[in-house]
């Protein structure tokens, strides 16, 4: 299925369609997140960049449908729907659980022989392959509403009402249990260069489990840290958005990317 440059489907939301532009800006959503949650990340890059955020099963307008909670099940649905869009050079933004399947999904795309991304942005996440045994998912409810809460507490002061959070309780589980079951195969490598976003008092990564993603690319590793907690982009949206610009501009303008060996920083 092809799908034209100004469409939105189920999985894929366009809310400013920029049908003549000549990259774009691929956004995952976290866990218990929606594609609604880039509106302002599309406003910011649009006409200029065809921005695409992804709508996963089970939230707002597909609440109805049954949610999908395993990471490999949703790539491969998510690379489905991508391997439709036009050939445009791509930059993949994930946040937390996003950069995970921002990941996977530059993978099979990259296995399949179609255009994969030409970097991913990976935000708020450690590496694909450090693990840590957490459980989110299998408490009750209350007590994943807590984590919710606690995780947005110290970087976004309104995070939705009791009622609406709940609503989205199916979803949000679904998603926790999704990546916390989630093991990276060994040896899984992007061709791609990633650059890791982190903020300095995320308790879901460290800048050691960051750097961990230098171990899943081909490409080369940049990390940048952020004073916050693990919604840093909420108060960092500007400086974030600068760092989409700088991969945006690197694929539209080769002769202005980065020197070769992409050091941390």
């Amino acid at each position: 299925m092809n799908i034209a440059d100004n469409a939105t489907t189920s999985w894929i939301r366009r809310y400013h369609p920029a049908p003549g532009a000549g990259t774009r800006l691929v956004c995952f959503p976290h866990a218990g997140g929606s594609a609604s949650y880039f509106h302002p990340v599309s406003a910011r890059f649009a006409p200029d960049v065809d921005v695409v955020s992804l709508q996963y099963p089970g939230r707002q307008d597909r609440r109805r449908e049954p949610q999908v909670d395993s990471i490999a099940a949703l790539a491969d649905l998510i690379a489905d729907e991508l391997a439709g869009l036009s050939d445009k050079p791509a930059v993949f933004f994930g946040h937390s659980m996003g950069a995970v399947l921002a990941f996977e999904t530059a993978w099979r795309l990259e296995q399949r022989g179609l255009r994969a991304p030409g970097s991913i942005v990976a935000s708020g996440r450690r590496g694909p392959s450090t693990f840590r045994d957490e459980r989110i998912h299998e408490r009750d409810d209350d007590g994943v509403l807590d984590e919710v809460r606690d995780l947005n507490r110290p970087d976004s002061a309104v995070i939705g009402d009791d009622e609406i959070l709940r609503m989205a309780l199916p979803a949000i589980r679904a998603d926790y249990r999704a990546i916390e079951t989630y093991a990276c195969p060994a040896g899984r490598r992007v061709r791609c260069p990633v650059t890791v976003l982190i903020g300095d008092r995320d308790p879901k990564v460290t800048a050691e489990e960051a750097g961990n993603w230098g171990e899943h690319t081909e490409g080369g590793l940049r990390l940048a840290v952020f004073p916050g907690g693990h919604f840093f982009l909420a108060r960092h949206q500007s400086a974030v958005n600068a760092e989409l610009e700088r991969e945006l501009h690197a694929l539209a303008a080769p002769a202005a990317a980065l020197p070769s060996g992409r050091d941390s920083t």
